[in-house]
């Protein structure tokens, strides 16, 4: 089934230029780009966004870091495309994720936080319609 997702590309990746390898992987993959901007993200978003993770321990490093510096903010479409970029991603944790996939191959785990992975990848279609709307209104 055609679904939409919600990509972030998140500050590590920006500031290590990692963008064109990273949507390259995407578009290898078939995957559409339907929308592409990059930002810095304003708390506002960042705390509609990790709504659900407010109050556990690493909401507010993890709302601190993505507001640091640019990110590149993405819906990508697809056959399968939610549970297919998670897969291209990798693990959320970079130690525990496949070779071949983009934080397996890029992600510097020795050295940042597991909350430095790269990307972020909408977990299902309802979050997905829920992410595109935070930071894509007029797709939402």
């Amino acid at each position: 089934m055609t679904e939409r997702t919600l990509i972030l590309l998140k500050p590590d990746a920006v500031e290590r230029g990692l963008r064109g390898e990273i949507l390259r992987r995407l578009e290898a993959k078939g995957y559409g780009i339907v929308a592409l901007d990059q930002r810095v993200a304003d708390a506002d978003t960042l705390a509609a966004h990790y709504a659900e993770h407010e109050g556990k321990p690493f909401y507010g490093p993890l709302v601190e870091y993505m507001g640091s510096g640019p990110l590149v903010a993405v819906v990508a479409e697809g056959e399968g495309v939610i549970a297919g970029f998670r897969s291209l991603a990798g693990a959320t944790n970079p130690t525990a994720a496949a070779p071949g996939s983009i934080r397996g191959d890029l992600a510097r785990e020795w050295d940042a936080p597991v909350i430095q992975n790269l990307v972020h990848g909408s977990d299902s279609v309802e979050s997905a319609t829920r992410e595109i709307g935070i930071w894509f209104p007029a797709l939402g």
